[in-house]
């Protein structure tokens, strides 16, 4: 029993921890995005937004899933499924062990169940600061298997993206993640359930052409850049000057890509009216 309050309280302290260090700098922080200063109190209490421009951060996973689920609700799943190195890719051992040294976790993905607003559902998040939060085989595993514990037990599903795509490390067994969390995502589809997918920045390559745009309803944090390949990329391509804006949240809700832009501030409040109104009868 004290092994597991102890475990408890370690995984608690590790996400303070990485709430509080991951907004760079010492005492005052600069917004990449406006370059205005701001103290580390004002930008943790504005949940990694800039209180000037509203520039959001990116989120850590644990953080992230602290921010979305109510208090006392954070059960996680398939916490130690470890990445592997099939292709013995020079150098990726030593990759991974810094990854998981700097956030804390195993992989770039975290999942969980907890209950958002009262309603219980399935939580999944991808963090960035591991590997740019690519999908190798043990990502799109942890993704297939919270699919699959939301199906079996008719939970809402709630996926947050944050990726460059596939890692190149892990060659064709990281491709066919696509393939299979989307086959899982259409077993979901069949039983009537619903899935919201949470587009941050960036949301890119492999990610975005699977599991990231399959969502019921889509939404996504403001300025968040969403596509397959990026713009500057698309641009020496086409040979062709891009639209203002071109790939941002924004642009793609104009386009019909995403349903919603919505605040980190309302992130939560937005999720939770979400899954009341598609409860039947309108109760948990």
């Amino acid at each position: 029993m004290n092994s597991i309050f102890a475990k408890r309280r370690s995984r608690l302290l590790a996400m303070k921890a990485m709430r509080d260090n991951y907004v760079p700098g010492n005492k005052l922080v600069t917004c990449p995005h406006c370059g205005q200063e701001s103290t580390r109190k004002q930008v943790a209490e504005q949940l990694s937004v800039c209180p000037h421009c509203g520039y959001h951060w990116p989120m850590g996973a644990y953080y992230r899933l602290s921010s979305v689920l109510d208090p006392g609700s954070f059960r996680e799943l398939n916490e130690r499924l470890p990445a592997a190195d099939p292709l013995s890719f020079p150098g990726y051992q030593a990759k991974l062990a810094l990854a998981q040294r700097k956030t804390g976790l195993t992989e770039a993905a975290a999942t969980a169940t907890g209950t958002v607003g009262g309603y219980k559902c399935m939580v999944g998040v991808l963090d960035s600061r591991f590997l740019m939060g690519s999908m190798s085989a043990a990502v799109g595993e942890k993704i297939t298997l919270a699919i699959e514990y939301a199906g079996k037990n008719k939970l809402p599903l709630i996926l947050f993206a944050a990726s460059g795509g596939a890692r190149m490390q892990e060659g064709i067994l990281s491709l066919m993640q696509m393939a299979k969390t989307s086959a899982a995502l259409a077993r979901f589809s069949e039983k009537g359930l619903l899935y919201i997918s949470v587009l941050t920045d960036p949301t890119t390559g492999g990610v975005t052409a699977s599991f990231a745009s399959l969502g019921d309803i889509i939404l996504a944090e403001p300025g968040a850049l969403i596509g397959f390949a990026g713009p500057r990329v698309i641009q020496q391509t086409i040979g062709q000057q891009l639209p203002e804006g071109f790939q941002r949240a924004e642009f793609q809700m104009e386009h019909g890509f995403v349903d919603a832009v919505v605040p980190r501030s309302e992130m939560r409040d937005t999720l939770a009216r979400l899954l009341r109104l598609h409860q039947r009868g309108g109760r948990p």
